[in-house]
């Protein structure tokens, strides 16, 4: 059972979120927080799988709540929930730890489909759309002059790992990473395992952020 708490300062978006995911047999809605402040608090209190994370909340908001969340080291999941003039938001979000970000206006399927990935571990975001966002806010980072230093989490990848976290960050797919690179689709699962736990990062949105922060990846690139 996918425990979730749903964080969103409209009752009835609530209540709509509570009635879909209530619906399914391997859901349930241990809580329910008006703004990031009573989010923080009910995630230390209940602990669920997934937070359904709204953005725009009076006092804190929806990407502090997941930064202190993330910064707890809880297990808890985020989803940002977002409209589509928001993604500056849904940038940040990423940036403080949530697994992926969908839109209000996204089947009812989807939604489900996004919250079962977030609490079994993979990013909800696809990795094309995860490419088209941070390449629209590439400003956020820092503005360097010639090549950085070399990460210190990248010094335990092997040249294939970082042949594939560069990809990732490219928004190939694990499919494209196969036959791209002539690869059976499982070892390029096994790789991809692998960077995610040598790098620290949580999940695939988390490995492309880092692809740019590292300059791996480059805008237009």
């Amino acid at each position: 059972m996918t425990t979730v708490l749903i964080a969103d300062d409209q009752p009835m978006q609530r209540f709509g979120f509570r009635m879909l995911l209530e619906s399914q047999d391997d859901m349930t809605v241990v809580a329910e927080a008006a703004n990031g402040t009573e989010a923080v608090r009910l995630v230390d209190r209940h602990h669920p799988d997934v937070v359904l994370m709204d953005v725009r909340m009076p006092g804190l908001d929806g990407i502090e709540a997941t930064r202190r969340i993330i910064a707890a080291g809880a297990r808890t999941r985020v989803l940002i929930v977002t409209t589509f003039d928001l993604d500056e938001y849904a940038y940040d979000g990423l940036r403080a730890g949530a697994s992926g970000f969908l839109v209000k206006d996204a089947q009812p399927e989807e939604l489900l489909s996004g919250i079962r990935a977030v609490a079994s571990g993979d990013a909800v975001v696809a990795p094309s759309l995860t490419r088209r966002l941070l390449d629209a806010y590439i400003h956020h980072l820092p503005a360097t002059s010639g090549p950085p230093p070399e990460d210190h989490r990248l010094s335990a990848l092997t040249d294939r790992e970082r042949e594939i976290l560069t990809v990732i960050g490219q928004g190939w797919t694990n499919t494209e990473i196969a036959e791209r690179l002539h690869l059976a689709e499982s070892t390029v699962k096994t790789h991809v395992s692998r960077i995610l736990a040598k790098t620290g990062a949580r999940d695939r949105v988390q490995a492309v952020i880092l692809a740019y922060d590292t300059q791996l990846v480059t805008p237009g690139q």
